[in-house]
């Protein structure tokens, strides 16, 4: 039989290799065509602008430099800046662009060579940047954020000099210390430190791919200092985040230490005093702190400007009238803070005026003042109660924030779930109302 069909075979062969031909040739193409068509397209995305087909441009703002001349440099009209300049108004003023500051150009390029420029990043900060788009004839302005990364550190520092020297020399973040001071001005003398104090502290430092670009919250700190320890355990009370000992006593007193971050004390309340500029004794009812003229004066407590104006020997003066009786007084300013006037309500650490030397002074500083009453009172005697106590409804979600940042700073080992990442909501019941509060709240009802 193989002999009968022996002729047909060249043929049958031929037929075969066709088919093949066309199934490889013809449908095959097809079928990897629609599966390119399927896979994804793989863009570079930068500030949020697809930079595919563009050539990027990077550098800094120059000192002196202006918008409008970085942009002018890319062949932007100055009619176009101007409108810019209208459409980003409301998100970005131009004139808020700073020396220093990174930006990145996207550039197109045509067959010719010529370049367009179709975006401008700028970075606000190492996290916070604004996108210029020129598109033909249209202008937009498109706000946005790099994505950071949070990793929580507890770093334990023994201080060999001072407080940000320690700082610096851990290599940890640098704004940790004004972090620190700012948490602990009611609490620590940071002019006191000793060699050999220390502190432990639990923090988020957050970071840009792999750039640190700053400090998160601080979780909780333990200051040692003088073999004391001073806790601070963060915890939200009515809309405020405040940090508390461990015993749920606010560190923020109701005055402040002092009203400036100052060298140090150049004379003290006395009611016999040498004038240096006189040469008399007499009283001297106040404590000065030399410090440099222009640093700034904080306000010791929330209150209202009762006094602004000349005080004769005093200078520019300022004086506040606080809760409890007490008024506080800033004597030879060189001048107030904007928007302080007489009436004015300031909240405790406002900067209300800067260091200066007017009226009958040697030299500048500044002479604090207090009274009780119409009292002189000695500032550097006052004793000073914390602000407000944890309420009782907030104990038991004070004691389960407290017990599990107090573990952590001891460096135990704690599960990632119980780690107190945010303060707004707890997993526990506040206390129950207590008899008195309940007879209270029966008689706001019936009035």
């Amino acid at each position: 039989m193989f002999e009968k069909y022996k002729k047909y075979l060249p043929a049958a062969v031929g037929v075969l290799a066709t088919v093949l031909i066309v199934v490889t040739f013809v449908l095959r193409p097809r079928e990897l065509s629609e599966e390119v068509l399927e896979e994804p397209e793989h863009k570079l995305v930068i500030y949020g602008v697809v930079a595919d087909s563009l050539t990027l441009e990077t550098g800094e703002v120059a000192d002196g430099q202006t918008m409008g001349a970085l942009l002018g440099g890319y062949g932007v009209s100055a009619q176009m800046v101007d409108r810019l300049n209208t459409a980003s108004q409301e998100i970005f003023p131009l004139n808020k662009v700073r020396a220093g500051n990174l930006y990145t150009a996207f550039l197109e390029e045509d067959t010719t060579g010529t370049r367009t420029l179709r975006h401008l990043a700028y970075e606000k900060n190492a996290i916070d940047y604004v996108v210029f788009n020129f598109m033909a004839d249209s202008v937009s302005v498109v706000e946005g954020a790099k994505e950071v990364t949070t990793i929580r550190e507890r770093d334990t520092v023994t201080i060999t000099s001072s407080l940000w020297g320690a700082i610096m020399e851990a290599g940890l973040p640098f704004e940790l210390a004004a972090e620190m001071e700012d948490i602990y001005q009611w609490s620590i003398d940071f002019f006191s430190i000793q060699k050999g104090d220390r502190f432990t502290v639990v923090y988020d430092r957050q970071m840009v791919d792999t750039v640190d670009v700053g400090l998160g919250r601080v979780w909780g700190a333990e200051f040692v200092q003088g073999g004391k320890s001073y806790y601070a355990i963060p915890f939200k009370q009515g809309e405020k985040i405040q940090y508390w000992d461990e015993q749920g006593n606010s560190l923020r007193k109701a005055l402040l230490k002092a009203p400036l971050k100052y060298s140090r004390i150049s004379s003290r309340f006395s009611y016999r005093r040498l004038h240096p500029v006189h040469r008399v004794y007499r009283p001297h009812t106040g404590v000065d702190y030399a410090a440099p003229s222009g640093t700034p004066v904080m306000a010791v407590a929330d209150g209202v400007v009762v006094f602004k104006g000349w005080g004769g020997g005093g200078g520019n003066t300022l004086k506040i009238k606080h809760a409890g009786n007490l008024q506080s007084g800033y004597l030879h300013l060189r001048g107030f803070a904007k928007g302080i006037k007489q009436g004015s309500r300031v909240s405790q650490g406002d900067v209300i005026g800067y260091v200066g030397s007017t009226g009958t002074s040697t030299g500048p500083h500044l002479d604090f003042r207090l009274w009780r009453n119409g009292t002189p009172i000695d500032p550097l005697k006052v004793p000073s109660e914390p602000s407000e106590p944890i309420k009782k409804e907030n104990i038991l979600p004070f004691e389960y924030v407290r017990e599990r940042i107090m573990a952590e700073l001891r460096g135990d080992s704690i599960p990632e779930t119980e780690l107190i990442v945010q303060l707004d909501s707890l997993p526990v019941q506040p206390a129950a109302p207590t008899e008195e509060a309940i007879a209270e709240n029966t008689k706001e009802e019936a009035k």
